[in-house]
């Protein structure tokens, strides 16, 4: 009996795998990047006219925040005697259970930090507000 020999033939196949992982390294890279990206980019941000608010809107829940970071509340006591986080979470959440659809704006003083005025949104959102506006001046046209 004759016996036939089975010829192997080469592998003309390329391994993709090593390909995956340097996808997979180049993904994670980017990923980490990405959102490094937009926080060193400086800007300056523009003026622009505005829109005025909504006049079917009646008696908006209006945080002010002064020039020294105290916060005032227009609703649930008097509007001029500074209140705590605890206090402005605690009226504005009362506020909105009564009137879901409240409107909600944030009046924040020309010389306050930023930080400040962010940490007033922080504080209303924590309350339940989900859409709030910031209170503007026109631009003053020379």
């Amino acid at each position: 009996m004759a016996r036939t020999r089975s010829r192997k033939r080469p592998m003309s196949e390329i391994n993709v795998v090593p390909y995956i992982d340097v996808m997979l390294v180049m993904l994670v890279i980017f990923m980490i990047t990405a959102p490094l990206l937009n926080q060193g980019v400086d800007i300056e941000l523009p003026q622009a006219d505005t829109e005025p608010m909504d006049a079917t809107q009646k008696d908006p829940v209006v945080l002010t925040v002064d020039a020294s970071g105290r916060y005032y509340l227009n609703v649930g006591g008097d509007p001029g005697k500074p209140v705590d986080a605890a206090e402005v979470r605690l009226r504005t959440a009362a506020v909105l259970r009564r009137r879901p659809g409240a409107m909600i704006m944030v009046r924040g003083d020309a010389g306050v930090e930023y930080g400040r005025v962010v940490a007033a949104m922080a504080l209303l959102q924590q309350a339940g507000a989900r859409r709030i506006g910031l209170v503007t001046e026109p631009v003053e046209e020379d």
